[in-house]
């Protein structure tokens, strides 16, 4: 997709043909950007005409021909190299010579990066929706079981209880840096290349200020080279996706070893049988949100690996990159809303999970912090509760394990005390601390998880607005001509 291999329309019969006609062609794997051309396109005609560059006439008859082009749809577009000379030569097609000034003042460099950007930034939007709704999800789900004791686990294993509520918020703490991420890349999307030409500007009166505005950009890429030459607006999409995909991929893990264990039951709609097996219930969805992260992570590591070493400023290569990034959008946005409605419709068995949630003396943690709380040296209180996990696990455990170390157990902490700690949902009613599994402490976080989502989807609205914008205002321009 450069100015130095462009299509019959702007070739030389010399370079017409030949088999490597095919190869070089992007044509087929461009339709996703199709629309996007069309309005790259309609806004640099428009600001042509601003600028006095071409007639109002001739603006009139190639924006015309445009709207035909982009009625007959992308499957009729003349044989091409891409979708860009292909777009132009069906503007010539209909209107003749005077649709070549169509573009004029511009390289296929800087169009095709323009027409990626636009795309990729709605992608990106579509992707952040996603998560949003799955964060929202989980904090209902939170509130609801912010008191359903439940195992914790570090290594795999029993650790400290939790609460369910506790271990969804984790998630969505996660989910809200990776909303961050996918917001920051949009930002740096955000930005207009059109107008740098093939790397060295123009010599045309052009304003590259008005065609960013008319297609909705925050701003121009402002050295030309660069602006042609960029594609870490991939590298940071892909990147953030592929972080997003390892988040996915990590409840995707838990909740198919959850149900593995009994802890909650997947709704069918998010699982299947086997083929030979009947009585199998697998969570092949999950499984398969679980492969996205490869999936993401070995796009970036495409992309990167496209991308390294190329010298300034276009490089034939650079149409191969940004396949890695769409598609990881749309197998990490997919997954998203797969993993969210597992998680929405499955079933968590509240008995079992209390049953174990003391399993593996899990609360020897709250009895090692009660002991050093009554004054004991915390270190002394830890050998204490190791003896007494050998013993049994128990308040008789730990008393006989006391005893034994010469400590007098009564000077440190009340038997009804011991046996609090010893409990599984009061030991997780004992950790209020910030960020704790605590009701309570569920309780205040969900309040400030509501409002980093609020202010999540304002940010998502104001960036939906901008596009919006763009997009009526260069409307408006175009039927002032057509």
């Amino acid at each position: 997709m450069s100015e130095e291999s462009a299509g019959d329309v702007v070739r030389r019969e010399r370079f017409s043909g030949g088999p490597a006609r095919g190869f070089l062609s992007s044509l087929a794997a461009d339709e996703r950007i199709f629309q996007a051309d069309l309005q790259v396109d309609r806004a640099h005609v428009v600001m042509l005409a601003e600028q006095g560059i071409i007639t109002g006439d001739e603006a009139s008859e190639i924006l015309a021909a445009l709207d035909a082009v982009a009625a007959s749809g992308h499957g009729d577009l003349p044989d091409g190299e891409d979708v860009h000379s292909a777009i132009e030569t069906a503007v010539i097609d209909r209107i003749g010579p005077v649709g070549g000034k169509m573009h004029t003042g511009r390289s296929r460099n800087d169009e095709v990066a323009t027409c990626l950007r636009y795309r990729l930034r709605g992608d990106l939007l579509d992707t952040v929706e996603t998560v949003l709704a799955f964060r929202e999800s989980l904090c209902g789900l939170a509130e609801q079981e912010a008191e359903t004791t439940m195992p914790g686990f570090t290594h795999l294993q029993f650790a400290q209880p939790t609460t369910v509520g506790h271990y969804l918020l984790s998630y969505e703490s996660a989910l809200a840096r990776d909303t961050e991420r996918l917001l920051a890349a949009f930002d740096r999307t955000n930005r207009s290349p059109l107008g740098a030409a093939a790397f060295a500007g123009t010599t045309f009166d052009i304003d590259r200020e008005r065609t960013a505005d008319l297609l909705g950009f925050d701003a121009v890429v402002e050295n030309s080279t660069d602006a042609v030459s960029a594609r870490d607006f991939l590298t940071e999409t892909t990147a953030a996706l592929a972080t997003l995909a390892t988040t996915l991929s990590g409840v995707a893990e838990d909740i198919i070893v959850f149900a593995n264990k009994g802890y909650v039951d997947l709704h069918d709609d998010y699982a299947s049988t086997s083929s030979i097996m009947p009585q199998k219930k697998n969570p092949d969805s999950l499984e398969l949100v679980r492969a996205a992260a490869g999936d993401a992570s070995a796009g970036l590591t495409g992309l990167l690996t496209t991308l390294k070493g190329l010298p300034r400023a276009y490089n034939r290569d650079l149409q191969r990159a940004h396949g890695h990034a769409f598609e990881a959008i749309d197998a990490v946005t997919e997954a998203t809303e797969v993993a969210a409605g597992a998680v929405a419709t499955a079933d968590w068995n509240d008995e079992m999970l209390a049953e174990e949630a003391g399993a593996g003396f899990s609360t020897a943690t709250g009895v090692a912090d009660l002991l050093a709380a009554g004054g004991l040296p915390f270190r002394t209180a830890h050998e204490i509760v190791a003896e007494a996990a050998e013993r049994g696990a128990d308040r008789a455990a730990v008393e006989s394990a006391a005893s034994e170390a010469g400590v007098d157990l009564d000077a440190y902490v009340e038997p009804a005390a011991l046996d609090a700690a010893l409990d599984p949902t009061e030991s997780v009613a004992s950790r209020d601390s910030h960020g704790g599994p605590a009701p309570e402490a569920v309780d205040g976080a969900l309040d400030r998880v509501a409002g980093d989502i609020a202010d999540a989807e304002a940010a998502l609205a104001a960036r939906r607005e901008t596009l919006a914008d763009g997009a009526t205002l260069l409307e408006t321009e175009v039927d002032s001509y057509v």
